[in-house]
């Protein structure tokens, strides 16, 4: 019988269900069971999509919410959170509730503010209460560039803020670091830079794959919070995350008419089947 001293790190997931299983809960569950996790699920709206786009969100009632969350916290011992679609203002409420009660847990926050398509997720008052509830308790957030554009917005701006002023903006509120993603901009290669306090950490680059992947942003954090889980620096569960993440995608499939779904158990095909190692990443300071 395998004891709790035996057990895999656990993770706390709050997520919308995706019933592609491209994105959404589904997807952190394939990803942190790869990476040797054992993943908890507190669900927070149920969505109709297909591979294609998104048809309609429902967010769950935030006192299910709370019960879920709450009974598995007084149940077992939870080494990370990983936080995404949330829904509703009443859902992110709630949830920044529950994660105050344990601040010594590490907090992965993938800011999911729309769909690959556009479809949205998330309205200005969501947007506000992320930035005020959620990223003061935030380790790690996560947004690709349009995602730390919105977040970081203000008023005063005339034009539009480049990717170094959103993160100190963003750290500004509260987010002890910011991983923010290139997969939306038009770059040769996918660039994802992490930022502290102090500036940049590091930049790695990777090769942009062709085609539109379904639940990349989805993969990439449930992977660092599986990391961290695990007993890995911030630093070194964004690296190792990185690298599980673009081979997830390197080895995606299309099962439908619309994107690509990365295949977080790449690993376990036949060997022969394996897309190729990644380029060896860039890294500043290297």
């Amino acid at each position: 019988m395998n004891t709790s001293s035996h057990s895999p790190p656990i993770v706390l997931v709050f997520a919308a269900s995706d019933p592609t299983s491209g994105a959404g809960v589904q997807a952190d569950l394939m990803a942190l069971t790869s990476l040797g996790c054992h993943p908890l699920t507190a669900l927070t709206a149920i969505t109709v999509q297909d591979t294609l786009g998104v048809e309609s969100v429902h967010p769950v009632a935030a006192e299910l919410l709370e019960r879920q969350a709450r009974l598995l916290l007084e149940d077992m011992q939870v080494a990370a959170f990983k936080i995404g679609v949330l829904g509703s203002v009443e859902n992110v409420l709630t949830v920044a509730e529950i994660v105050s009660d344990y601040p010594d847990i590490p907090l992965i926050f993938d800011p999911v503010l729309a769909s690959g398509r556009g479809d949205e997720f998330s309205g200005e008052q969501t947007i506000a209460a992320m930035r005020e509830m959620l990223l003061p308790q935030t380790t790690l957030l996560t947004p690709n560039a349009p995602e730390a554009r919105r977040l970081a917005e203000n008023d005063e701006d005339e034009e539009e803020p480049s990717i170094e002023v959103c993160a100190r903006r963003l750290i500004d509120m509260g987010a002890q670091y910011v991983l923010i993603t290139g997969t939306h901009e038009n770059t040769p290669e996918v660039v994802n830079t992490l930022y502290g306090p102090n500036g940049i950490i590091r930049s790695d680059r990777w090769e942009r794959l062709p085609g539109s992947y379904h639940g990349s942003g989805c993969t990439l954090a449930s992977a660092i919070a599986g990391c961290v889980a695990g007993g890995a620096s911030i630093e070194d569960a964004v690296r190792d995350a990185q690298d599980y993440t673009w081979h997830t995608l390197a080895n995606g499939f299309r099962p439908g008419m619309g994107q690509f779904i990365p295949d977080r158990f790449f690993w376990a095909r036949d060997a022969g089947d394996e897309a190729s190692d990644p380029p060896k990443t860039k890294t500043d300071g290297d």
